[in-house]
């Protein structure tokens, strides 16, 4: 899939601009991860990845096909979106039937919608209750819920909002095994965080907003590397990076490459 951003602006019925002629393109498989502050334009414009909202100028094409052309319905084939709150997309009364929704929807075989559904419960932990109502999950439990209800739709592109917010440390690296094993499906994962730890340890490819605008795009090491920049959309690298750049010891995210960053400036 291939995701071309041109000229995007978003301007909401209040007059307020979210979006100020945002411009980028995302394809292939690499995970991306958009950072920036609250109210940034973070949500407002992956919303615009299927649809949910439409431009006021510009234009956002999937495979050079305008998000105009099609229903948020007919997009939701190629772009599944994970709403940062699990009460804004859960409505029926067993986790089984969430996860069936979906493909049913979308004209999916019986067949394919037993596989799909197989999966994705497998991939997020669920399986062991799919006859529970989605309102007697926990916290972590409905979350990986509506990852799994979207994941079973098989889309080409999956967005996740926010979906470390409540997690724990086992949570934490499901994400991480959900988010790899849908690379090596060939799936693109887009993620909105604040999570710079999580941030990290799972995408290379960083864009960062402020008021509604690119600050930074690109490789993890080049965007990180630039922390009174990043200051400006409130952004703020986490510890073992701080450190190491505060000892003139380089951008670093592991223990391990601090070690080697302090052995080689001994060395020096």
């Amino acid at each position: 899939m291939k995701i071309e951003i041109v000229d995007l602006v978003h301007r909401y019925p209040t007059g307020d601009v979210a979006l100020r002629g945002i411009s980028t393109v995302i394809e292939g498989t690499e995970p991306v991860a958009i950072i920036g502050q609250n109210g940034s334009g973070k949500t407002t414009l992956v919303k615009h990845f299927n649809g949910i909202l439409r431009p006021t100028e510009g234009d956002v094409l999937l495979n050079g096909e305008s998000i105009n052309n099609k229903t948020t319905a007919q997009w939701s084939r190629h772009v599944g979106y994970v709403f940062q709150n699990p009460d804004d997309q859960l409505f029926l009364d067993s986790v089984q039937k969430e996860l069936e929704f979906g493909p049913t929807r979308l004209g999916y075989s019986a067949e394919e919608i037993e596989a799909y559904v197989n999966y994705a419960a497998d991939l997020c932990g669920l399986k062991d209750i799919l006859d529970v109502h989605p309102f007697d999950l926990t916290s972590t439990e409905k979350k990986f819920c509506t990852i799994a209800s979207v994941i079973a739709m098989n889309p080409e592109v999956i967005i996740f909002d926010e979906p470390t917010m409540g997690q724990d440390v086992e949570g934490l690296q499901r994400l991480s095994r959900i988010i790899k094993e849908l690379r090596e499906k060939g799936k693109l994962c887009i993620t909105i965080s604040h999570d710079m730890k999580f941030v990290v340890e799972n995408f290379n490819r960083l864009i960062v907003l402020c008021k509604g605008e690119i600050l930074l795009d690109g490789d993890k090491y080049e965007v990180l590397s630039q922390p009174e920049k990043l200051k400006l959309s409130f952004v703020t690298p986490p510890p073992i990076t701080r450190v190491a750049q505060k000892t003139d010891l380089g951008t670093v995210f592991t223990i391990e490459d601090l070690i080697n960053a302090i052995k080689k400036k001994k060395g020096a």
